[in-house]
């Protein structure tokens, strides 16, 4: 499987973890004022875990998918939003055929808004940049909603595996 496919399908799974964690966080009757929730006072709020997470598949895009999507940069005001920009960011990325991506061995040079500077090749920014901020991300939005209350277990985490269960005799 080329590295496209692989991260394509990554953001699809995962951007239904986000959709679920935002879903959850309504039906647990959460408000708004949970957006600006920080697990430590260095650490981005919950409203910028969800928006860097979906911007890292933008970037992807960018980077590496030869489309020109722009980064979200205003902040989300409700889980409502935040549930409509995975849904509109889920539609461009189906549109994204990973037959038009950048080749493996391209050249990303990434410039970071402290300065840091990246220089690798695509495929290397999608494993070792991309996906690995993007589950960062993912991960500190589940772990937000879980001090919040918010009854989530692993399988909300990984509900895609759900199509890969076999029951088995104990």
């Amino acid at each position: 499987m080329d590295y496209a496919t692989f991260a394509q399908g990554t953001f699809v799974n995962m951007l239904g973890t986000l959709d679920r964690l935002a879903a959850a966080a309504e039906e647990a009757g959460i408000g708004e004022e949970a957006l600006s929730l920080r697990l430590a006072d260095d650490m981005f709020p919950l409203e910028l875990q969800f928006r860097v997470a979906m911007n890292q598949v933008l970037l992807a895009l960018g980077q590496v998918g030869n489309m020109a999507p722009p980064l979200d940069a205003d902040s989300y005001t409700s889980f409502a939003q935040i549930r409509e920009r995975i849904a509109a960011i889920a539609a461009t990325l189906a549109a994204a055929d990973p037959a038009t991506w950048a080749s493996p061995e391209d050249t990303v040079d990434l410039t970071l808004p402290n300065g840091v500077r990246f220089v690798m090749s695509a495929a290397e920014d999608i494993r070792d940049w991309i996906l690995p901020n993007f589950y960062f991300h993912v991960t500190m939005a589940y772990a937000l909603l879980r001090r919040e209350g918010v009854t989530l277990g692993k399988m909300d985490f990984v509900a895609h595996m759900a199509c890969h269960r076999i029951e088995c005799e104990p």
